[in-house]
């Protein structure tokens, strides 16, 4: 269905291609412009900040483009290294929310000796991680991460950018520690304290999230409030591209407590 919308809209924009880009752009420009005139400064904001939203979709399509059906930021931010980093070799690992399994990818190629379980709910997204080069030390299931994972053990369990899909996460991370069991976990979420327009967008009542589908862009004080009553000490964390980075530690292991959270950035 996307792809038969995409197909229609380059027919139907064919006209465009007459009109040098220069123009284009001048022509988009101005339409901004004249529609941040009319009515009030908060209204002409909330508008403009749907166009900003709309543009991001569209840039985000147009990279996945370019990067041949996996997105730049993969490559550009280098976030991946920071999974890599933290698991040891020879470690079992489970990518919860694993998706179409670039990162658990990165995982069971660059770390020695690890065996890597993907999972997620997401039919298109996991047969696009069936389908892809995988090494043998990888597997993928499909189901739910409290709910249909295999008999296993795993040594770090892996959130990227996940959690805040979640709208009980507290109760969700419980689950999680108490049916995997893991010695670490890592976690990537976006965090709001990112850029002046979220608490502009928040103070104008529009909707701030990066994604339509997430319950929470958390501020670092509900982080480390969530992650603590979640049963996890975050034993350090980075704040990079608009996002913390954290290595946590579940509190029911012995030796684990708690105390203040060592941060380059935080």
């Amino acid at each position: 269905m996307r792809t038969l919308l995409l197909a229609s809209i380059r027919i139907l924009s064919w006209p465009f291609y007459l009109i040098p880009a220069r123009v284009r752009l001048g022509l988009i420009k101005g339409l901004m412009v004249l529609d941040s005139r009319i009515g009030q400064p908060k209204d002409a904001l909330q508008r403009q900040f749907q166009v900003l939203d709309m543009a991001d979709k569209v840039i985000s399509e147009r990279a996945m483009a370019y990067g041949d059906g996996v997105h730049p930021k993969h490559r550009l931010t280098r976030y991946h290294d920071f999974f890599v980093d933290n698991i040891s070799p020879k470690s079992r690992v489970l990518d919860v929310g694993c998706g179409y399994g670039a990162l658990a990818r990165s995982i069971a190629t660059r770390v020695e000796g690890t065996h890597v379980t993907g999972i997620d709910s997401d039919v298109p997204r996991l047969t696009q991680a069936r389908k892809a080069d995988n090494p043998d030390n990888l597997e993928f299931v499909l189901g739910d991460a409290l709910h249909d994972l295999p008999s296993a053990r795993w040594d770090v369990m892996v959130l990227s950018n996940v959690w805040e899909h979640i709208e009980h996460r507290v109760e969700f991370m419980r689950g999680l520690l108490n049916k995997v069991q893991p010695e670490k976990v890592l976690i990537r979420v976006p965090v709001f304290e990112r850029s002046w327009h979220l608490p502009m967008r928040k103070e104008l009542g529009i909707g701030y999230f990066s994604d339509s589908t997430h319950f929470i862009e958390h501020t670092l004080a509900e982080f480390a409030d969530e992650t603590a009553r979640a049963g996890l000490m975050v034993k350090s964390q980075d704040i990079r591209w608009g996002e913390i980075w954290a290595v946590c530690v579940p509190l029911n292991i012995p030796g684990n407590v708690p105390g203040d959270v060592p941060s380059a950035d935080a």
